[in-house]
């Protein structure tokens, strides 16, 4: 047989061997995935991470670890999955404090909320409650807003996250009053110290607040959503109480590195919109006085835009200097 036939013969067959030999790219997913944290454990985007990692757990076939990386106002863990290969394993469960606020409040990012990450989906909305310690003299936000006025810079307020800390400059903004901020890694921390006397009163999320409301530990005076919420009926909203216009919350959402290949990122945000539907999604929901919400990408990122210009106007009008 004539070389060249002979080639002709043998090139199909070696391209069949050398397709065999190549390893076969692996499913997707193949190992563990990552659901990175901006804030301590505990918290209120601990909690709903966890809860949504198992209904992801169930129908991925893998396990979700739950990676917190708490402090600098969210940033060390927003870089990390900005950073991260785009591949479908990390996943950023994060609130407005990365994606809205921290542009306003920090000079300079080593991320960027927009071009650094594809959002997936909402996962859920809440707001705040303004709380004391049981042995603190006020029994009401009017108390409170007295108690600023006679002694202004005298009363503290900490916050672990920007939704806290906002809440706390609208309030002080909308009532005239003058409250000194002390910054925490996480609301957990802050909350801490609320408990020990450390600081005097706190604006916190309904999912770490709840539980010392209703044990006793925490004296709540008010919500700051627009609406009194089921578990605290008797406790009015901020703007009933007598600060006109008060009205602010917060947010969850996820995300993934910008680049990470369509098909992965809608099949991660088809898990994330099922999990959140999951049992443990709904306790977690009901439990803490959390709306439930998933929405498209293109959804997320138009509510992303028009949040981001929100809380711009709340950061400047609050005289707030990027750190």
């Amino acid at each position: 047989m004539p070389l060249t036939r002979r080639a002709a013969t043998l090139a199909p067959l070696l391209l069949t061997a050398l397709g065999a030999a190549r390893p076969a790219r692996a499913a997707y997913p193949d190992r563990p995935l990552n659901f990175v944290v901006p804030f301590g454990a505990g918290s209120a985007t601990d909690l709903l991470a966890r809860a949504l990692a198992v209904g992801v757990t169930e129908q991925s076939g893998q396990p979700v670890v739950v990676d917190n990386r708490a402090g600098a106002g969210g940033m060390l863990a927003a870089q990390h999955v900005a950073r991260a290969p785009a591949d479908g394993y990390t996943v950023l469960v994060t609130t407005n404090s990365t994606q809205t606020a921290n542009p306003f409040l920090y000079r300079k990012l080593p991320y960027d909320p927009v071009k650094d990450f594809q959002p997936l989906t909402a996962l859920g909305r809440g707001g705040t409650v303004l709380v004391v310690r049981p042995q603190a003299p006020y029994r009401s936000v009017a108390d409170v807003v007295a108690q600023a006025r006679r002694s202004p810079g005298q009363l503290s307020f900490g916050s672990g996250n920007s939704s806290s800390r906002m809440a706390g400059e609208m309030f002080k903004q909308l009532s005239g009053t003058d409250i000194l901020w002390v910054g925490y890694k996480s609301n957990p921390n802050a909350l801490t110290d609320l408990l020990g006397g450390q600081i005097d009163l706190m604006f916190i999320d309904t999912v770490t607040g709840l539980p010392h409301i209703q044990s006793g530990k925490l004296r709540p005076l008010g919500v700051s959503m627009p609406q009194r919420i089921a578990p605290l009926p008797e406790v009015p909203t901020i703007a009933e109480a007598g600060v006109a216009g008060y009205d602010i919350g917060y947010w969850f959402g996820a995300y993934v590195p910008a680049a990470t290949p369509a098909p992965v990122a809608q099949r991660l945000r088809a898990w994330l919109v099922a999990a959140s539907a999951s049992s443990q999604a709904k306790s977690f929901y009901a439990s803490t006085s959390t709306e439930p919400w998933t929405t498209t990408p293109e959804v997320l990122a138009r509510f992303q835009e028009l949040d981001t210009q929100k809380w711009g106007r709340v950061i400047k009008a609050a005289g707030i200097e990027p750190e």
